[in-house]
């Protein structure tokens, strides 16, 4: 991975936009980034770390604190990071969420992080084009995860070097170190490969586990299907440890007892055939003796019902002739009804004809008169047919007449209406256009009054910060005040520890004196008199502390002027906004111009109703004028319609009123005649029905006198007594027929041959009876044995097949199980792993010598052959995983120790040998991550001077492969010997620049 360019803009110290090209230090191999303590050199591996991981480590993930402070609300915040991978050129761009000013109101609003990752796409022409891959930060982070296979940790481990992190590989636990390695040396396929066998394992035992449990199953199932209840041999005994012959075994003794049983089956099937011939034999004789004793008392019985059947045939005889002549006494019945029913009609038609007929028509009651009357009041409704409709249609033509007097009457006033509309007209027309044009005037005053508003807006928000600013400068004088104090305080400390710390000297010395040994100072061997003290000693460390303070405080008093200085600023410019004029003055300018946009935004709102009205009214009388010709047609054509309706109906109310004969209107003329009609009608019909019914009820009497003589009956009556309702007559023919076919069957019966010879007396049945039950029971006994025998001897043939099965599955089984545990165990670094060390472990582990071999290369150059690191694979408290420790070995005692006894000094040139030799065997690995850019923050601060000379001697050899290594630093002896610098500077207004 080589990282070319990064371009910030307000990012920590970094307020306007800054932009670093690497590669112009690829020539030198080496560079130094430089500047005062705060300027920002840390940020710039932040601002790599931000764009790659979204969050910066030292800021405890929080992005609201990556935001320079020295940002206006509108100036951006963003991180554009280019690097190349594996042939491939990236681009990242992120935004950190920050709070920044409200577009409307007061106050604050959080802006949320923004992402995008583009790649290089070269073109045909030597070109390329920038072509997006993700544009969200979860997308982003996404595509990074999968393009960069470091994590953010392992980052910073292996590439980014930050302050206090670098070291965290060489002081790693075995798991953590195991993390990293396993990243950048694409280990994952061991331990999926572990993870697979550790699940091949389970897998077989379970299945192992499972046939065992199955072959139990089976044991249980044979001893079912060995012995149940009903057996009469002893119940078996459970085998503790069962194989294929116990299953032999029980299927053989299975097998006996089903040949036993099925001899035992056809026994007993020949004797029930036996019984049942016997027991069948004795029912057919006790059957024929019951038929020959049930036919003789059936025909005893039938024989004394003789003389009874007898009087039931005569009976029916008798019945059968009353039926014929029955119909001819219900026709004369109903004749005599009919005769009655059409005279009583007859005398009603008669009473409701006399009380419509006139006194002249009332005696003309027989059928000739009626004749003639209804031909008369016929001719007469003939006559009025068309005046009835002539005299139908007057009310219609009273509403009709009606209707068009209030049409013409309506149309004549919307005639005048349109008359007074268009009068009025051009007198609405001028006051519209009158207030339209005072409207248009007073909207146009609006711009003047909204340009007054905010003068008047701006000049009291800028007295607002005028009040606001002269309170914080108060206190920002007292801090400033406060600040030059403290910082003088400082300085008299240091001042009073340098001299403490130069009078101590002596006694620093004299402490120092052994006698017969040289003075340091004179070279004496005899001390006489050596200095001597009270005062606790002033160190080094002492004075360090002092300096930073004194730094920190002379921080602090720029600061408070800068701050000072910013704020009388903001000061004079808000003073400036705000002009002469004091609150009250302003308030009252902007009331006065807020009343003035009021009236001129009251105007501008009436403009486009004012306008619309303007155009109704003019087109009000446009639409008056030409609808005025048409309301006067209308009119005209009303009033000539009006007085047609009314003579038409004049002449039909003449013609009805000489028709009318007396009646209110021809139409009740008309009703009454229709009404003598009917009546006349229905006279004539009821006098011609009774002449009718009188006749039939003649015929029909001399018609049932013939019939009563010819079926011999002497009246009506004597056949009424002889006569039975059918059902009586099918009941009486069905007993006589049923009498007849019972004596007949039972004569039969007792004349059939097998009923002859039987004996007197019933035959018993109950032993032959109980001897079949018994031998059917014992039949199904046999059979039912036989059966369940069968069936134990079927399911256990399957069961012993079965068992076969599973025991030459278990053998299979026990064999990869065997084979599967062992390997799983050793891989997994299990016992007999003597090591303990899983098989990712063990590879990573020659990886890790390899790294070790490198770092090697360099520490003992750097530590002058004293220190090397050692690969500890011993085992771990408590058998933990073993395989990636590291140790220290000191060649001053030839002892290996732990890594976290090494010195502040030595822990940094352990960690930097060990960081470059994993660069280097990472770059060389066959696929694996090139590691081209490095980036060392600070730690040299720690090294004497020849221990420096050495390890810049060793960097400086790094490029020799190509690798570009960015140091930051505040030694000046490197300033010195590392000609490429990368120089960050403060500006006056305090934000940082990076020196072009």
């Amino acid at each position: 991975m080589k990282i070319t360019r990064l371009r910030i803009a307000g990012f920590g110290p970094y307020k306007t936009e800054q932009e670093v090209d690497f590669t112009r230090f690829d020539a030198d191999g080496i560079f130094l980034i430089t500047g005062k303590t705060g300027a920002g050199k840390s940020s710039i591996l932040d601002a790599i770390c931000f764009a790659l991981y979204g969050s910066v480590p030292r800021f405890d993930g929080s992005e609201l604190r990556l935001r320079s402070d020295h940002c206006d609300p509108a100036d951006p915040s963003f991180v554009e990071l280019e690097f190349t991978l594996k042939g491939d050129t990236y681009r990242v761009y992120r935004t950190p969420r920050y709070e920044k000013a409200k577009k409307r109101g007061v106050g604050t609003t959080t802006a949320q992080p923004d992402a995008r990752l583009e790649r290089l796409s070269a073109g045909t022409d030597g070109t390329g084009d920038w072509v997006g891959i993700a544009a969200r930060p979860v997308d982003v982070g996404t595509e990074l995860s999968r393009i960069l296979p470091l994590k953010q940790d392992q980052f910073l481990q292996v590439i980014l070097l930050a302050q206090n992190r670098f070291q965290r590989f060489l002081l790693a636990k075995t798991d953590d170190r195991l993390t990293v390695l396993r990243t950048l040396f694409g280990t994952l396929r061991f331990q999926q490969l572990e993870t697979e066998l550790l699940t091949r394992r389970k897998v077989l035992d379970d299945e192992l586990t499972q046939v065992r449990h199955e072959i139990d199953g089976i044991v249980a199932a044979t001893l079912r299907q060995l012995w149940r209840d009903d057996d009469e041999d002893p119940r078996p005994e459970s085998p503790a440890d069962p194989d294929l012959g116990w299953f032999d075994a029980a299927l053989d003794t299975v097998d006996a007892r089903l040949a036993a049983a099925t001899r035992h089956a056809e026994t007993a099937s020949a004797a029930l055939t036996a019984a049942t011939a016997e027991y069948q034999a004795a029912e057919d004789r006790r059957r024929r003796q019951d038929r020959r004793d049930a036919a003789a008392r059936t025909l005893t019985a039938l024989e004394e019902r003789g003389d009874e059947i007898l009087g039931s045939r005569e009976a029916l005889r008798l019945a059968e002739h009353a039926a014929r002549v029955w119909p001819q006494v219900c026709g004369r019945i109903d004749a005599e009804a009919a005769v009655g029913t059409a005279e009583a009609t007859a005398t009603a038609a008669r009473a409701a004809w006399q009380r419509l007929a006139a006194d002249d028509d009332a005696d003309s009651a027989d059928a000739a008169g009626l004749s003639t009357l209804i031909d008369d009041r016929l001719r007469q409704l003939g006559s009025l047919d068309d005046l009835l409709v002539e005299e139908r249609r007057l009310p219609a033509l009273d509403e009709q007449i009606t209707d068009l007097e209030r049409r013409t009457a309506a149309q004549i006033e919307a005639l005048d209406a349109a008359r007074l509309l268009l009068l009025a007209l051009p007198e609405r027309i001028d006051a519209a256009t009158d207030a339209l044009a005072a409207a248009t005037l007073g909207a146009a005053r609006a711009p003047e009054a909204e340009a007054t508003l905010a003068r008047a807006e701006a000049a009291l928000a800028a007295a607002d910060d005028v009040r606001r600013l002269e309170t914080e400068l108060v206190g920002v004088h007292r801090a400033e005040r406060e600040a030059v104090a403290e910082n003088t305080a400082a300085a008299l400390h240091y001042q009073q520890l340098v001299d403490a710390r130069l009078g101590g000297f002596a006694v620093e010395l004299a402490a120092g004196l052994v006698d017969g040994e040289p003075c340091a100072v004179c070279g004496a061997t005899e001390h006489p008199a050596p200095m001597t003290g009270d005062a606790a000693p002033v160190t080094e460390d002492d004075l360090d502390d002092a300096r930073d303070l004194m730094s920190r405080r002379q921080g602090a008093v720029d600061a408070a002027r800068t701050q000072s200085r910013d704020v009388d600023t903001l000061l004079t410019a808000a003073r400036t906004r705000a002009g002469d004029d004091d609150a009250d003055t302003l308030d009252a300018t902007l009331r006065q111009a807020e009343d003035a946009l009021a009236v001129a935004a009251d105007h501008r709102a009436r403009v486009p109703a004012l306008e619309s009205e303007l155009a109704r009214l003019r087109a009000g009388q446009a639409e008056a004028q030409a609808a005025l010709v048409p309301l006067q047609l209308a009119r005209d054509e009303a009033t000539v319609h009006l007085a047609e309706r009314r003579t038409e109906r004049d002449g039909i109310a003449g013609r009805v009123q000489a028709q009318r004969a007396g009646f209110d209107s021809v139409t009740e003329r008309a009703g009454r005649l229709r009404s003598e009609l009917d009546a006349a009608r229905a006279l004539a019909d009821a006098l011609a029905t009774s002449a009718s019914a009188r006749r039939t009820a003649e015929a029909r009497a001399e018609t049932l006198a013939a019939q009563l003589q010819e079926e011999g009956f002497a009246d009506e009556a004597a056949a009424g007594l002889a006569r039975l309702s059918p059902a009586e007559m099918q009941a009486g023919q069905a007993a006589i027929r049923a009498y007849d076919d019972d004596l007949a069957g039972a004569r039969g019966v007792l004349a059939e041959a097998d009923l002859a010879g039987l004996p007197e007396d019933p035959i018993d049945l109950d032993p032959t009876r109980l001897a079949h039950q018994a031998a059917g029971a014992a039949r199904d006994d046999a059979l039912a044995r036989r059966e369940s025998l069968r069936e134990r001897a079927t399911a256990l043939t399957a069961l012993v097949a079965d068992a076969r099965t599973r025991f030459a599955l278990a053998a299979d089984l026990l064999t990869t199980q065997a084979q599967v545990r062992q390997l799983a165990a050793v891989v997994h670094g299990d016992d007999p792993n003597t090591k303990r060390m899983k098989l990712e472990t063990y590879v990573l582990a020659a990886q890790l010598e390899e790294i070790i071999a490198a770092a090697n290369n360099r520490l003992r150059t750097m530590t002058g052959g004293r220190y090397a690191l050692e690969h500890d694979d011993a085992l771990q408290y408590r058998g933990s995983q073993a395989g990636l420790g590291l140790a220290i070995r000191d060649e001053h005692t030839g002892r290996a120790r732990a890594t976290h006894s090494l010195s502040g000094g030595e822990t940094f040139l352990a960690s930097l040998a060990l960081a470059l030799g994993l660069a280097e065997v990472v770059s060389n690995q066959a696929g694996g991550i090139a590691l081209d850019t490095l980036f060392v923050d600070e730690g040299f601060g720690s090294l004497d001077g020849e221990t420096l000379e050495t390890a810049m001697s060793t960097l400086d050899s790094l490029r020799a492969g190509g690798r570009t290594i960015g140091l930051i630093s505040h030694v000046e002896s490197m300033k010195e010997q590392i000609p490429a610098k990368l120089a960050i500077r403060v500006t006056a207004q305090g934000y940082s620049e990076i020196v072009p």
